[in-house]
């Protein structure tokens, strides 16, 4: 018999803890990221989200428990935020490039798939909020990761940026196939395009899919009810076509 694939994790966290300080971070937390599947993680400020992705990155290391890797994965990571000095002059190429060698093509390549082609010689410091964020996925990408871990990739966006990023990653997720993991507080966001929620404060309070979760307790009691259940339905009031563009049903 030929296994499915589609459900086989890239990462398992088991009962992972970390106590810093004396002060408990995370307690307990065991979860699969299924290949070719966006988990989102939610849950209010301070509820370890952001800690939680540098454990699965390996940037932090859990006080107890296990992280186990798909043998050979490769990451890509766009974080929350990136700060880079003005006094160094930097355009996209360069950036695109730090310590990686990519050519031209390569680079050309993936800034047509973002929908940035035209930023190739633009300076990094003048460009938008929405230019950025896809400059980063762009460099995230180059990696041809099995896993892409984000950290509120649409912080600071203005609505219609937002929407566009979001479409371009469901975009990505669906055509290659990579595993995505990733904060949100965009509930709209996660409601609609994540295949799994976590809804994380230190602990694991509730998990499922979009349905699930807008119905449990805890996430009733972290969101509110009415919360959850307007926002689902405003995001399922359209659909997103494959050049990115937004579609309303009536």
């Amino acid at each position: 018999m030929v296994k499915d694939n589609t459900t086989q994790a890239v990462v398992k966290l088991n009962d992972v803890n970390l106590c810093l300080n004396n002060k408990n971070i995370l307690e307990h937390i065991s979860f699969d990221i299924p290949a070719k599947q966006i988990t989102t993680l939610i849950g209010p400020n301070g509820a370890g989200k952001t800690t939680l992705l540098k454990i699965i990155l390996g940037i932090v290391a859990p006080s107890s428990g296990t992280v186990w890797k798909k043998e050979g994965i490769k990451i890509g990571y766009v974080p929350q935020k990136l700060y880079l000095s003005k006094n160094i002059p930097l355009t996209v190429e360069r950036f695109l490039c730090l310590n990686e060698h990519y050519n031209r093509k390569e680079l050309m390549d993936i800034l047509e798939e973002t929908g940035i082609p035209d930023l190739l010689s633009s300076s990094i410091h003048l460009l938008s909020g929405g230019e950025m964020q896809r400059v980063m996925f762009a460099r995230s990408l180059l990696k041809h990761p099995d896993l892409l871990v984000l950290d509120e990739p649409a912080q600071g966006l203005d609505p219609v940026a937002e929407e566009q990023f979001y479409a371009l990653l469901n975009r990505f997720n669906q055509e290659k196939k990579c595993a995505v993991i990733m904060v949100s507080h965009d509930l709209h966001i996660v409601l609609s395009s994540s295949h799994q929620v976590l809804c994380i404060n230190r602990h694991i309070c509730c998990r499922g899919s979009a349905k699930e979760i807008i119905s449990h307790p805890d996430c009733q009691q972290l969101f509110g009810e009415e919360s959850l259940l307007s926002l689902y339905r405003h995001r399922h009031d359209h659909r997103h076509l494959p050049n990115g563009d937004i579609k309303y049903v009536d």
